[in-house]
């Protein structure tokens, strides 16, 4: 988890002495972490790999700074066209930041399209059924296991899904299977048989991925679908309803 790699750097920034992160992530948040603190004055090197080292300072000195693009929104939204056989234009993209996701959809059938700073993806009506395996980067991310479990379960033929990186993941599972998918899971490995439609019904996030999860399969769904528990959602989006709106998704926030 790299949130326990960033907490050990931000924590021996400004600790006397020198500090060693052994089995360190190396997600590309912690490069972005790195350069940002190192901009400020402190002594960092090694992240992107397993070995980190920070000399203490005893201060840091403000700075302006742009973060990297968000690689898992990004992830979100290419499978958005795809669940909707849509075709989208999402600027401020990495695709190096992503690439097993930009395998999978383009083993799925999809054409994407790869400049500097934006990623065009263009979705055929048919699509194929493919595995995946979730994985400590630079594998398949965890984050994107439950999208691609609610694009997969519109997608003929059977995909399996096997989940490596943390244990009760499927919770959002029940609540795709509410809406019409047919899915099986069997400890860490989910098996899905993709369903020509999905229909509207009323859900809950159990997550925030999971929930993402339920406004894709929402997205393409017959009906109309209420989400609750949207805290999740609204804690990893930022301005994701009126993304959805400008994309011409018929959404709203009710509130009370």
């Amino acid at each position: 988890m790299y949130g326990a790699t960033e907490n050990a750097i931000l924590a021996s920034c400004l600790a006397e002495g020198n500090t060693v992160i052994n089995n360190a992530a190396r997600e590309p948040e912690i490069i972005d972490l790195q350069n940002f603190l190192n901009k400020m004055g402190a002594k960092i090197k090694g992240a992107g790999s397993s070995h980190i080292q920070i000399e203490g300072v005893k201060q840091l000195k403000d700075v302006s700074y742009n973060i990297m693009p968000d690689r898992i929104e990004t992830g979100t939204f290419l499978c958005l066209a795809a669940i909707n056989r849509a075709n989208i234009l999402i600027q401020n993209a990495d695709a190096n930041h992503i690439t097993p996701v930009i395998d999978k959809l383009e083993e799925m059938g999809c054409n994407l399209k790869i400049n500097k700073n934006n990623i065009e993806i263009k979705v055929p009506k048919k699509l194929k059924a493919v595995d995946i395996k979730t994985m400590p980067y630079p594998g398949f991310p965890t984050d994107m296991q439950s999208i691609f479990v609610s694009l997969l379960s519109t997608v003929k033929g059977t995909s399996v899904v096997v989940e490596n990186i943390f244990e009760n993941r499927y919770r959002y599972v029940q609540e795709l299977i509410r809406m019409g998918a047919k899915i099986t899971v069997e400890g860490k490995t989910a098996i899905i048989k993709g369903v020509k439609k999905l229909y509207g019904a009323k859900v809950k996030a159990t997550d925030l991925r999971g929930g993402a999860a339920l406004v894709l399969a929402a997205s393409m769904s017959k009906g109309t679908t209420k989400i609750d528990n949207i805290e999740y959602i609204l804690r990893g989006y930022e301005n994701f309803l009126i993304k959805l709106q400008k994309l011409g998704m018929d959404i709203k926030m009710i509130r009370g």
